[in-house]
């Protein structure tokens, strides 16, 4: 039986995207306390289901595919430009393609104003209604209003108008920046985009027999299943080691290992691959908040999809990619591989020298460099000890020696040393594991 939490959810899921949404009339239709209402709306909120927007409310917008994450919908750029909304606010969930800035004549404007863009304008009431014909949305510049049959036939073509106090320039800086860290963002890769779900799966009951295990083990080949309640929650794991030498006819429940370790769709795949290589575990459940099993994830899945990243072209730099990218390989007089970079003024702090994280950033991608020459792979961090750090100035020229203190399959320890014109300006010490390829 689904929990009220869940039955809300499920509610919120089957409404029409566009539709509104209120603690109010959530807790009237499901006879819920408004208590319980506001929680599943901001559980929804999380799971991407519905989006608030100041001065509109809460709408049920369509889930993002993480192919599509850098789109942002006209609800976001609202909220972007602190903009108010004119008319046409039942489209608001929609996504839109491009933006143009209609700093140009009428007719050239509207030769780049396409169906799923946002027009860019100032006070031009004949290009917020021409722009609006061609399936575009408005965004009006400078706090100016519009006409209200512009506003109607917003309302009508179910396109928003937005009003911004900003200037078109800031406007557009702000909405590429936004573009920009959904990029960055889409680059995290979650468990929710790689997970087998549940209808893909193979699962046990408790009351099962170890003979079903044999009957699924030569239908799929695999030979680890989770173990699930009646209320579909997970409470263990067998694998073939749990079932050898024990009798077809024993329940499953007296040979799985309970309490197995679990992801939820919402982990990094950083974290499950840390958890997978750290524990030696070839396959886990996936589970929701209420530890109900969603699906799977299997090693295989992890490292393909690590794989497919590296193959990716960088959409978005972070600060980390900035300051490793500019890394140079070279060899010092005892044969030994250093890394050198320049301090440039984005890596220092707010007194002009290097700030710390980007010495740890650095620290990191060098020894990470290092140990690519030993074992093709991902690190993933476990401990960084920095030992001592002196200020270094802007523009000094920093050489990092990595030195490797202990490597095996699946852990490596570092010593690292900064140096800054001969001086010793940095010390730390690294332990990682290391995920194979």
């Amino acid at each position: 039986m689904a929990t009220k939490h869940e039955q809300i959810l499920n509610h919120i899921d089957s409404l029409t995207v566009g539709s509104k949404i209120s603690v109010r009339g959530i807790a009237k239709a499901l006879s819920v306390s408004e208590g319980t209402a506001y929680r599943a709306i901001k559980e929804a909120e999380n799971q991407g289901l519905v989006s608030t927007i100041e001065r509109v409310g809460t709408i049920r917008i369509e889930r993002k595919q993480k192919d599509n994450i850098e789109r942002l919908t006209f609800a976001e750029i609202v909220n972007i430009v602190e903009g108010q909304v004119l008319g046409g606010r039942t489209g608001l969930y929609k996504t839109l393609n491009k933006f143009v800035i209609g700093a140009m004549k009428l007719d050239a404007m509207m030769r780049y104003t396409e169906a799923g863009s946002l027009l860019i304008v100032g006070n031009r009431t004949n290009a917020h209604e021409l722009a609006l014909q061609e399936g575009a949305a408005v965004l009006i510049t400078g706090g100016f209003d519009t006409d209200e049959h512009v506003k109607r036939l917003a309302d009508e073509k179910e396109l928003p108008i937005i009003s911004s106090s900003y200037d078109s320039f800031t406007v557009a800086t702000m909405i590429n920046r936004a573009i920009y860290d959904q990029m960055i963002k889409k680059e995290i890769v979650l468990v929710d985009d790689i997970y087998t779900p549940l209808d893909r799966s193979y699962f046990l009951y408790i009351d099962d027999k170890v003979e079903k295990w044999h009957e699924l083990n030569e239908e799929t080949m695999h030979n680890r299943y989770p173990v699930v309640d009646f209320q579909m929650r997970v409470v263990g794991m067998v694998t073939s080691k749990d079932i050898i030498g024990k009798e077809r006819n024993v329940s499953v429940e007296k040979v799985m290992t309970r309490n197995p370790m679990t992801v939820q769709t919402k982990t990094s795949l950083a974290n499950a691959a840390h958890i997978m290589v750290w524990e030696g575990i070839e396959v886990m459940p996936v589970v929701n908040q209420s530890h109900k099993i969603q699906g799977i994830i299997s090693r295989q899945d992890v490292l393909k999809a690590l794989q497919h990243i590296q193959r990716q072209p960088q959409v978005g730099e972070t600060i980390d990619d900035l300051a490793t990218s500019q890394l140079v390989e070279s060899v010092d007089d005892t044969e030994e591989t250093v890394y050198q970079t320049e301090v440039t003024p984005q890596m220092t702090n707010q007194l002009g020298t290097l700030s710390y994280g980007v010495f740890t950033s650095l620290v990191i991608g060098a020894s990470s460099r290092l140990l690519h020459h030993y074992k093709k792979g991902d690190l993933v961090v476990e401990n960084l000890s920095v030992y001592f750090i002196k200020p270094v100035q802007l523009e000094s020229m920093l050489v990092i020696k990595p030195r490797i203190l202990e490597v095996g399959r699946k852990f490596a320890k570092v010593d690292v040393e900064v140096f800054n014109d001969g001086a010793l300006v940095g010390k730390a010490l690294l332990m990682a594991q290391l995920i194979d390829k």
